[in-house]
């Protein structure tokens, strides 16, 4: 498989399968409970201290990979609106409407492949997130950011809290997990059989999906590429990944197991 919708189009499958299993555990039992009660908040203390810092308030918000809507229905929190959530799992954004009914949430939730939105698609906005575990979906990088730099309205920020490159060098579940295995400039995708979940349990055969090694230079560019001025980059060591990966903070030698990036899209260019 060479072509972008054949590899996005294999995700959604995955992704949708997955969706039961993350339905089915305390965490979201945990959300039912919380996601109404003031000042709910998904985010850890990086990403809240990043959204603080850089204000949010009043601001409209897209998520682009929201999942199941917690992080976006967190943003109240900051002063910040909600207004649209984009994921192509139909699944989980079921979930998603789910969390905002309960929430009381007018956020607005678009299954859509993003390589392919619809036309009618609202931009403008003036916050775009990304959290952890999206980049490394897309098989067309730059093609990504130019699109999501068309959602913003001039002037309008992007923030990335993503995993960092680093850690796809590793193997966490081999006998030793600290030994080099993938190349970090590794361009062919990771191939993946298994449903997916986040707490370390089996979930058993799942679809084929496909996930993709960006390096930290290859995002850099891309942001530079379609118009996104950066205003910062910091490097964290812990880790915000699956608990497999926890095994790689608290190091004496502590490789970069995070990072945030904000940048802002040049007024002069409209992307999309």
């Amino acid at each position: 498989m060479s072509d972008v919708k054949g590899f996005t189009q294999a995700n959604k499958a995955a992704w949708d399968a997955s969706a039961p299993a993350h339905e089915a555990g305390e965490d979201w039992s945990a959300l039912i409970r919380d996601v109404a009660k003031p000042g709910f908040s998904a985010f850890d203390a990086t990403l809240t201290e990043t959204l603080q810092d850089i204000g949010v308030k009043g601001q409209r918000v897209v998520q682009i990979g929201c999942n199941n809507g917690r992080e976006l229905l967190s943003l109240p929190s900051f002063g910040a609106a909600p207004v649209l959530g984009i994921d192509q799992s139909s699944a989980f954004l079921d979930q998603a409407r789910r969390l905002a009914d309960i929430a009381r949430s007018d956020c607005a939730f678009l299954e859509a492949d993003i390589y392919a939105l619809p036309e009618e698609t609202p931009w403008g906005f003036d916050l775009a997130l990304i959290t952890i575990g999206v980049l490394n979906w897309m098989p067309d990088l730059p093609r990504f950011f130019e699109i999501v730099a068309g959602l913003l309205a001039p002037g309008g920020r992007l923030v990335i809290y993503e995993t960092h490159p680093f850690l796809e060098m590793f193997e966490p579940k081999d006998e030793d997990p600290f030994r080099l295995v993938h190349s970090y400039f590794k361009s062919d995708p990771f191939i993946e059989h298994e449903v997916m979940t986040y707490d370390g349990t089996d979930g058993g055969k799942g679809e084929t999906s496909y996930w993709f090694l960006h390096n930290l230079g290859d995002i850099v560019t891309g942001c530079v590429q379609a118009g996104l001025a950066i205003e910062r980059l910091t490097e964290h060591g812990h880790s915000n990944r699956e608990v497999a990966y926890d095994k790689y903070e608290g190091q004496a030698a502590q490789l970069p197991l995070c990072y945030t990036l904000v940048a802002r899209k040049r007024k002069q260019r409209r992307a999309r």
